[in-house]
């Protein structure tokens, strides 16, 4: 049985599907003061309020055109929705990062994330998205620069103690 709190979540989810992209329609979903959170993005973390709640909708529409997202457990705990899921498609746009844009390879992504919904008088208060950055980065073809950063570390350790 689906709750009317579990309605709204699926919603939102519908209205970010690849063949839907309704970033108004998402936004108007949250209350006036409702904040959306991307956690683990290119930046660390991201919030976004008021006019630019569907931001992130129009970006991962951009890069993923097809983005799907397949809700694996959903769970409703009072005014909280707590979602286990995949953001699934292709990736055919460029990815924008603070160094410059990944072009696309046409790759299959399949990267997990945990999403929970906080609800208040029926509409969206908070919307925390905890995405599988790690994995999205090896499924685009960006592997870590392991050795970089222990000779950034270590000139950095010598610079403190000289």
């Amino acid at each position: 049985m689906t709750t009317d709190i579990e309605a709204l979540v699926r919603r939102a989810y519908h209205l970010a599907e690849g063949d839907v992209l309704d970033a108004q329609g998402f936004a108007e979903l949250f209350t006036e003061d409702g904040v959306f959170n991307g956690i683990g993005g290119v930046t660390g973390q991201e919030s976004y309020r008021g006019e630019h709640l569907g931001d992130v909708i129009i970006w991962m529409g951009s890069f993923l055109p097809d983005v799907h997202r397949e809700l694996h457990r959903v769970n409703v705990l009072g005014d909280v929705v707590a979602i286990e899921l995949s953001i699934q498609g292709t990736f055919l746009g460029p990815f924008d990062t603070p160094a410059g844009a990944i072009q696309p390879t046409g790759a299959s992504l399949d990267i997990p994330t945990a999403d929970f919904w906080y609800v208040r008088d029926g509409k969206i208060q908070e919307f925390n998205c905890h995405i599988g950055t790690t994995t999205m980065f090896a499924q685009i073809g960006v592997l870590p620069d392991f050795a970089s950063a222990i000779a950034a570390s270590a000139t950095e350790g010598k610079s403190a103690s000289d």
